[in-house]
């Protein structure tokens, strides 16, 4: 394929995932946050917790 098929071929294949999208509804907003919100938190604590592991055997 040459680049000007494939960058039609994009298009059409975005075009086609943007009319399939829809705004997300306050609770599916919400409940998203709180799952992103949670995993970073476990991210954070995780993080601390490696930190003061490696702080102790110095």
């Amino acid at each position: 394929m040459t680049l000007s098929e494939n960058i039609r071929s994009f298009i059409a294949k975005s075009k086609r995932v943007w009319l399939v999208l829809k705004k997300p509804s306050k609770n599916e907003y919400t409940t998203i946050a709180k799952i992103s919100a949670i995993g970073i938190l476990i991210l954070g604590v995780l993080g601390f917790l490696i930190s003061i592991i490696m702080k102790s055997f110095s």
